[in-house]
């Protein structure tokens, strides 16, 4: 009969500690700071990168626009470019098409 208890007391014992390390297994595995969330996080930063990458040119080709239009330095070319896009005006030598 103490035997019995013994045996019982080892495979809950037993039962019970491979349950706790499968939950922690598992966890590892899937849960909120587990290897596929991390593997979830560099797609997520790799992309945040890619575009950060886009804004920053696209801040510098704004810049150098803004740097052509600015009163220290006035490129001609880009003003007209832009009266014309903005307001629609064309030479009498050129030629619209619609």
């Amino acid at each position: 009969m103490k035997l019995d208890f013994v045996v019982l007391a080892i495979t809950a014992y037993y039962t019970l500690a491979l349950l706790i390390g499968g939950h922690f297994a598992v966890a590892a595995v899937q849960g909120d700071h587990g290897r596929f969330a991390r593997i979830s996080i560099l797609d997520e930063e790799e992309a945040l990168k890619v575009e950060l990458a886009d804004l920053e040119a696209n801040v510098k080709r704004m810049e150098n626009k803004v740097r052509r239009l600015s009163d220290n330095y006035l490129d001609l070319e880009l003003l007209d470019e832009r009266a014309r896009v903005i307001l629609g005006f064309a030479s009498d030598h050129e030629i619209i098409l619609n």
